[in-house]
């Protein structure tokens, strides 16, 4: 008689004695009876169906480990950080990839030995002993040592050091995690050179709006300007001239000598006829260069703003930069040194005539601001940059910039020169020029002093 239903499992050993296959009761040991043996055959086939069970429960829970270690095996490999599993005497248990990447050594060759080896220098030795001290034997953070790399350099690594506890919060050993510096501060610079640009281009930004704004808003007042100017000047030019006539007229009467009356001498006396005579020459002449400044100020606000906007033609930008220092050094003491560092050819297309503005501009500025430094020195260098620019920069040995003026140097109306000395125009209106040539103009101080004006623009190819 069967006492289970149940098949056998394949490759499995069935028991010897099931059912049909038990002995003959004669063959029985004496005094046992058959139900004490179909008990303990039934017995028998439940501790093999446990067994069977245990095996089953047990392969499964062998699957899941090894899945979970073949997952951590794939983290700690792929990891960029070294990583360092030690017992609580400082040996060295188990490693990563990365570090053995980073040092060159297997992980069969850096097992057991101290963890205080991978370090170049004794005092990074000393201090990761230290770490497995009793009397330190806490978690630490952001510890820059130096370890010794597969090229026998020593790098900076960032350290931490964390204890590592068993089931019962026992300490068993240590985990040392590190990252190179280097790669810190390459990722710190590069996210600091990516603020800086987003700033200069968000100054750029509100540079241009307010130029844009500004220039709508001069190109109206010019306009408005313009006409009054022109009204007064051409009535003082015109008043010059009845002058003349009046002086003439009057001194062919003081000829006359019936115009010799005491009556008359008195009057002329009395009214100081001869000293307006003398001053209205020069009042008109004031009058003239007065209107002229404002004419030349309103021309100013009109290039500002667009409006004497020229035709586009090709031009050389080293012979304009040439003759502009040319130009305006003439006039320039002669212990006044200049340095032209130029291509032979810098070819642009736009207007000539606005370039050799700017740059004259800049140089004017730059002889201003040496007028008192004892031995003046002008630099104009010009190269190819990156992406088809010209990178032109003016720079002088002058006092420079000062910090809260550079946000402000481009704005219009705002100068450092004394008062009659300057408008304010001048770099405003050039950054303008600039700007609509396709090209940015930046300022700044020299790191040996002095001023530093770079223009950017466009080279034309083709």
């Amino acid at each position: 008689m069967s006492t289970s239903n149940r098949p056998a499992k394949p490759g499995k050993p069935r028991p010897l004695l099931a059912g049909s296959d038990l002995p003959e009761p004669a063959t029985l040991l004496d005094g046992v009876g058959e139900g004490v043996w179909i008990d303990v055959i039934r017995k028998m086939d439940e501790v093999y169906n446990d067994l069977l069970q245990y095996e089953v429960a047990l392969e499964e829970k062998n699957a899941a480990l090894e899945q979970s270690h073949q997952f951590i095996e794939s983290v700690l490999s792929s990891m960029s950080d070294i990583l360092v599993v030690c017992d609580r005497h400082g040996n060295i248990e188990e490693v990563n990839a990365a570090l053995q990447r980073f040092t060159g050594c297997q992980e069969a060759a850096l097992k057991g030995t101290p963890a205080a080896d991978l370090f170049a220098d004794e005092g990074s030795r000393q201090a990761v002993r230290d770490f497995f001290s009793p009397q330190q034997r806490g978690a630490r953070n952001d510890v820059e040592l130096m370890i010794a790399a597969a090229d026998g350099s020593a790098v900076p690594v960032s350290i931490n050091c964390t204890p590592r506890l068993s089931g019962v919060g026992k300490l068993v050993g240590m985990v040392v995690t590190g990252r190179p510096v280097g790669e810190l501060r390459r990722a710190y610079h590069a996210l600091r050179q990516t603020h800086e640009e987003l700033k200069r281009a968000q100054q750029q930004l509100v540079q241009s709006e307010k130029m844009a704004s500004l220039g709508r808003l001069v190109a109206g007042v010019a306009h408005e300007l313009n006409n009054p100017i022109s009204f007064v000047l051409g009535n003082v030019m015109a008043l010059r001239r009845y002058a003349g006539r009046l002086h003439t007229y009057i001194e062919a009467v003081n000829a006359c000598d019936c115009a010799h009356t005491p009556a008359l001498e008195n009057l002329r006396q009395e009214l100081r006829i001869d000293r307006i005579l003398e001053d209205m020459s020069p009042l008109l002449d004031g009058m003239i260069e007065g209107a002229e400044r404002t004419r030349d100020i309103v021309d100013g606000l009109k290039r500002f703003s667009a409006i004497d906007r020229q035709a586009d033609e090709a031009f050389n930008l080293t012979e304009i930069v040439e003759r502009s220092v040319r130009w305006v050094t003439r006039s320039a003491p002669p212990k006044f040194e200049v340095l032209l560092d130029l291509p032979a050819e810098l070819p642009m297309v736009g207007s000539s005539g606005q370039m050799q503005q700017v740059i004259m501009n800049l140089v004017q500025n730059a002889c201003d601001a040496m007028a008192e430094t004892p031995a003046p020195r002008l630099e104009v260098r010009a190269q190819l940059g990156a992406g088809e620019v010209i990178v032109l920069t003016v720079a002088d040995n002058g006092p420079g910039i000062p910090p809260e003026h550079l946000a402000r140097l481009f704005d219009p109306f705002f100068t450092t020169k004394p008062v009659g000395q300057g408008t304010g125009l001048g770099l405003s209106i050039s950054y303008g020029i600039v700007e609509r040539h396709g090209g940015k103009m930046e300022v700044g101080n020299g790191d040996a002093g002095g001023a530093v004006f770079s223009l950017l623009l466009p080279l034309a190819v083709g």
